[in-house]
């Protein structure tokens, strides 16, 4: 069974929309636990609602689930320290970085992280691709 570790922060909108899509996807076939794991706890509690197995908050949870993790998958300011308003450590960002797992990051440009020559998409389509993405990756 795959370890999907969903990553994010603030209002947990762009994972919890993630989750909701894993979830979905699952049902067609795909064996994966899904980790929410909340920069903060509305963020978490937004993943959960979702459908997200496990759910978990900070630093350390980020830290000790993407030791094991097969995929992280988040907006691109999970693996920036000190973005998502300050919501994600120096030590979470490293953790991510560091992972084998492989990273499914969103190209989102907020948070003075400009991702150059990526496509100004709507968040609904990112999460659209990085599902696709990862249910690729399941089979």
């Amino acid at each position: 069974m795959k370890k999907i570790v969903v990553i994010d922060g603030q209002g947990g909108r762009i994972g919890s929309s993630l989750v909701g899509r894993l979830k979905e996807e699952a049902k067609s076939g795909a064996a994966c636990e899904i980790y929410a794991i909340g920069t903060n706890s509305i963020a978490t509690a937004a993943m959960m609602k979702a459908g997200a197995d496990f759910g978990a908050t900070g630093e350390n949870p980020t830290v000790v689930n993407c030791r094991d993790a097969d995929i992280i998958v988040g907006p691109i300011g999970i693996v920036v320290a000190d973005s998502l308003i300050g919501e994600v450590t120096p030590a979470m960002a490293v953790a991510i970085g560091q992972s084998a797992a492989e990273k499914v990051l969103l190209p989102i440009n907020r948070c003075n992280n400009y991702i150059a020559g990526a496509e100004d998409l709507p968040v609904a389509d990112l999460i659209e691709a990085a599902t696709a993405h990862i249910k690729a990756a399941l089979s």
